[in-house]
């Protein structure tokens, strides 16, 4: 019998990018009891790297004994996070609208670094990657910041702005893992699921 995948994630750009490559995961979403925020709390002095790796390990945690308590199918449960680093800074998702545009400013002409990690556990087997991409922006005016923020697109997306979205007219260059920026890097995650035998090899 087939493996079942779960996908503990409330990004509808991870299902997406999975039914890229075949896969239509079971969704294994947060119920209003968890405390899904507290998990993305930056502790003091963390570097970006391991702040993602840290927070993809806690929700995979989370995911594990919420499918647990939930009584289903046994499965592969699939976590993901991205985060957005300029230099050591981390810019997380914004808080409002305010937040969006100062976070764009700071991106705005400089190029920063995207961090997407992946975790995957089946039975008691762990695995994880790790996706690090740069992208440049090009110098972005006080106008063109304001009418992005405008659109709603950057609430809710670490670093303030969706890379399949409108914010891509301002892309001048990028290196790296596009999927990855998106929020799931396809090349490492089916590298994981080939493993438990979610992908053919």
């Amino acid at each position: 019998m087939k493996t079942m995948l779960y996908l503990a994630s409330q990004s509808p750009r991870r299902r997406q990018l999975l039914g890229q490559i075949g896969l239509q995961p079971e969704l294994l979403l947060p119920g209003a009891e968890e405390d899904a925020e507290a998990i993305e709390a930056v502790l003091p002095g963390e570097l970006p790297q391991d702040y993602v790796q840290r927070v993809t390990a806690l929700k995979l945690d989370a995911a594990v004994a919420r499918h647990a308590r939930r009584g289903l199918a046994p499965g592969a449960i699939l976590c993901s996070d991205t985060t957005v680093a300029l230099g050591a800074q981390i810019l997380g998702k914004p808080e409002n609208a305010q937040d969006a545009a100062r976070m764009l400013a700071l991106l705005s002409g400089q190029e920063h670094e995207v961090l997407t990690a992946v975790a995957l556990q089946h039975g008691a087997q762990r695995q994880a990657a790790l996706s690090r991409s740069r992208v440049r922006f090009a110098p972005l005016s006080a106008a063109q910041i304001a009418a992005y923020v405008a659109t709603g697109e950057p609430l809710g997306k670490a670093g303030a702005y969706g890379i399949q979205g409108a914010v891509a007219q301002y892309v001048q260059n990028i290196d790296g893992s596009y999927s990855g920026i998106m929020g799931l890097p396809l090349f490492e995650t089916a590298q994981l699921l080939r493993q438990v035998g979610l992908l053919q090899p």
